[in-house]
């Protein structure tokens, strides 16, 4: 399901603030976030039953980031991966409106909100409204439906990061445990997306847990001014061993 926030320029001291969540089953086969071998510039977690990934950054300053749009009437199992919008975004060379304006047959794809940015531009496409929209400089966040749709779990992680990232100095640490929060949502505050009554509980807290399913690791990104990246992925899943990894570099 995932669950994505941002700051864009709106910062004083980083272009860039993201903290996120991606939520998974357990079972499901990934590899931590590194820099790839056939793309020594791109630093992604990877999915290794399709090959895409959820979110990456490469030193030239691209970035990218996927959700699901939760709408199981129209859910298809032999829907392509949607990991790879975000791979074939990150390894090309097409500015982020040219890649969304490029995009071919997104009706095929199960429904998703896509985010491609760079340090110039951010923008944000939905297969579901069909529309792409570029970002002005702002605070914002993605979780399963449109962009800042104020379900509970978003408005809960984006006034806790807002708060981490509003104090003069805060921490990668802040921010990691503004994304553990474990609160379902009360009953007259859940969405209404289809799902049966008792997934929609446990998948409203900004960190999810459950025997099979749920929150399998947490990243933080800084950009600040002079352009040095500090990414940071916690991994959460208790198939495997658990720790934290870290990367510093400068993009340009």
């Amino acid at each position: 399901m995932c669950l994505n926030i941002f700051s864009y320029k709106s910062h004083p001291n980083y272009k860039l603030i993201i903290a996120a969540n991606r939520d998974e089953f357990y079972a499901r086969k990934t590899e931590a976030a590194h820099f790839r071998n056939d793309n020594p510039d791109l630093l992604a977690g990877k999915d290794l039953e399709h090959g895409g990934t959820w979110l990456g950054l490469t030193k030239t300053g691209k970035f990218s980031f996927i959700t699901n749009y939760r709408d199981p009437k129209s859910f298809r199992k032999d829907a392509p991966s949607r990991g790879a919008l975000v791979s074939n975004y990150l390894n090309g060379s097409e500015s982020p409106e040219q890649y969304l304006k490029n995009l071919k047959n997104t009706q095929h794809y199960n429904g998703f909100n896509l985010v491609a940015g760079n340090l110039n531009e951010v923008c944000y496409f939905s297969n579901v409204e069909n529309k792409i929209k570029k970002l002005d400089n702002g605070f914002y966040g993605v979780s399963n439906a449109f962009l800042d749709t104020p379900w509970k779990k978003l408005v809960t992680g984006k006034k806790a990061v807002e708060a981490v990232i509003s104090q003069n100095n805060f921490s990668p640490e802040d921010l990691f445990s503004a994304l553990h929060n474990e609160q379902k949502a009360d009953d007259s505050e859940l969405p209404q997306t289809g799902v049966p009554y008792e997934i929609e509980k446990l998948i409203s807290s900004v960190f999810i847990k459950s025997e099979a399913y749920g929150t399998v690791c947490s990243t933080v990104v800084l950009i600040d001014n002079q352009n040095r990246v500090q990414f940071f992925e916690r991994t959460h899943n208790p198939l495997k061993e658990n720790k934290t990894a870290s990367f510093e570099f400068v993009v340009g």
